[in-house]
């Protein structure tokens, strides 16, 4: 019989770990925006961020942009769309456990930022439930194109 270890560790398995990019850093980057406590006050139990792309789609908004197209608000937008994300949970046809390891995608109405558009069109956002810097679960939003 051998003494040698069969144990191993992720570093003997895969190598030295050359690079990493954390949440927190994602969110100090700008590339994540944490949704902050509108996430809390509709339910969400885990941190909420959603990425760069779906803020400048979904949530950003500014004075002149009312100017232009109907009225708006950011808080509203952003209200908007984690509203529409715990609704897509709750109402989720799919296996908790699908959800709580995997994504699920939902559809949002909103008025694009374009400078002219009076009506929402649908867009749809994925949300993504998946460990956080330390193994925690946290929920991310992204735009169906992004990974």
């Amino acid at each position: 019989m051998s003494n040698a270890s069969t144990d191993y560790t992720e570093e003997s398995f895969f190598g030295e770990v050359i690079s990493t990019y954390t949440r927190a850093q994602a969110i100090e980057d700008g590339v994540l925006i944490d949704a902050g406590p509108i996430a809390k006050e509709l339910g969400f139990k885990f941190p909420v961020a959603m990425t760069a792309a779906v803020w400048a789609d979904c949530v950003a908004w500014t004075d002149s942009d009312s100017q232009k197209m109907p009225f708006q608000d950011q808080s509203g937008r952003l209200y908007d769309v984690l509203f529409m994300a715990a609704f897509a949970i709750q109402t989720s046809e799919e296996s908790s456990d699908r959800l709580l390891y995997g994504m699920l995608r939902y559809e949002l109405y909103r008025v694009p930022r374009d400078g002219f558009s009076t009506e929402a069109k649908p867009v749809t956002l994925k949300l993504i439930i998946g460990p956080g810097d330390h193994g925690e679960p946290v929920i991310t939003v992204l735009l169906l194109t992004e990974d």
